[in-house]
């Protein structure tokens, strides 16, 4: 069965950086589309960052941009978001994610914050 694990978040100050990881496991990981989600209390849940099957294509959010950035290794099924310049808005339960057909796959999800 699909697994991700996730990783890797904390309490951190603002201006610091943080790096997530994602273990998948229970699927050909090198196949697919690998996600970064977010989601801050009360708000919904937002796209991040996505990166293509073989890491030669990625996408982020507008917010994000120029501060993470999405990996991943095939050889060791994983997926990573580094964030750097965090910010308190960056402040969410990060979660990971992928479409393995029919349905959708999310981890438990790790926090972030960002705090003074």
């Amino acid at each position: 069965q699909v697994q991700l694990v996730e990783s890797g978040g904390g309490l951190v100050q603002p201006g610091e950086s943080l790096r997530l990881s994602c273990a998948a496991s229970g699927f050909t990981f090198s196949n697919y589309v690998m996600n970064w989600y977010r989601q801050a209390p009360g708000k919904e849940r937002e796209l991040v960052a996505s990166i293509s099957s073989v890491g030669g294509t990625t996408e982020y959010t507008d917010s994000v941009k120029g501060r993470f950035i999405i990996s991943r290794d095939n050889a060791k099924n994983r997926v990573y978001l580094e964030m750097t310049s965090l910010k308190p808005e960056d402040t969410a339960v990060y979660y990971c994610n992928t479409f393995v057909r029919p349905a959708n796959y999310w981890g438990q999800g790790t926090q972030v914050t960002v705090s003074s």
